[in-house]
């Protein structure tokens, strides 16, 4: 045997990794301080609302600003007890929850029905449903007064929430037409065969998998309603909700009432939406853990 083949075989060597380029770097901390930007951006504000809420009437009109809460109850205090303060967040309550109700009872049939029938004028009803937010509300409102005037519909919750259910219908629409898109027609037909009618079918295979979409569509329609301010100053005077009534109230109004108010007209939808996150991460596909 030769002194070449009994040599040891050289040891292979790894090729280096690809070194991390400075572009690389950059686009990364741009990444970073983008994300820590949009998360300040919406942060601070809640924080300092949460901060002057908690504070006391007297601290809250002082500065600098603290940047730890007192805890002092006296500016909720002074909002619950504020004149037709209760009576506004009540009709916002009752007008959120019929507007969440009814653009759901709305929207998923017509989702329903664009998903899985074929008409004509399909393409154009879709297109009609996207045109009925094209149109400011500002634009509408007279004719709105003058026909809510002359059905009695003027300065009632019901009213104002039809007019919030036209604004959420779109939304409900679209994302229950997606939903529905999403879901093959080969499980409907199985259950067909099954000796389900296309009720049963639906209520027993379809709508489980769609649960999530349909929550995510109500949490849209709530919050759509809660923030709305224009309708609602417009069309009510004696039954306004909790926007309108602080959107006449600003000019007088002490400043822990504004941000008292304000911090009640966040709370709601921030706990509305943590209620049901479970929902909209599986509709986003996200492992909720």
């Amino acid at each position: 045997m030769t002194h070449a083949s009994m040599a040891a075989p050289a040891p292979k060597t790894e090729p280096n990794p690809t070194p991390v380029t400075p572009v690389r770097n950059s686009g990364r901390y741009l990444y970073a301080a983008t994300v820590i930007l949009l998360c300040a951006w919406v942060l601070v504000p809640l924080y300092f609302l949460l901060v002057n809420t908690l504070s006391s009437p007297e601290q809250v009109s002082t500065f600098p600003k603290s940047f730890i809460p007192e805890f002092d109850l006296g500016s909720l205090q002074f909002f619950a007890g504020f004149q037709g303060i209760l009576n506004a967040l009540k009709n916002s309550i009752i007008v959120a929850s019929m507007t969440m109700v009814m653009s759901i009872l709305f929207g998923a049939p017509a989702g329903y029905a664009l998903s899985r029938f074929e008409f004509r004028g399909k393409e154009t009803f879709r297109v009609l449903i996207l045109l009925t937010r094209a149109f400011p509300l500002p634009l509408l409102a007279l004719p709105l007064a003058v026909l809510f005037i002359r059905t009695g519909l003027d300065d009632t919750t019901f009213g104002l929430a039809l007019v919030h259910t036209t604004l959420a219908l779109p939304f409900a629409v679209l994302i229950t037409f997606s939903l529905f898109s999403g879901i093959p027609v080969e499980l409907e037909e199985a259950a067909w065969t099954l000796g389900c009618t296309r009720f049963t079918a639906f209520t027993k295979v379809v709508l489980p998998l769609i649960l999530p979409g349909i929550t995510a569509s109500a949490i849209f329609a709530f919050v759509i309603s809660w923030n709305e301010v224009f309708a609602a100053a417009v069309l009510t005077i004696e039954n306004r909700t909790l926007t309108a009534f602080l959107l006449q109230t600003l000019g007088e109004a002490p400043l822990h009432l504004k941000f008292a108010g304000g911090f009640i007209l966040v709370v709601p939808a921030l706990i509305f939406i943590f209620a049901v996150r479970k929902y909209l991460f599986s509709m986003w596909g996200i492992a909720n853990r």
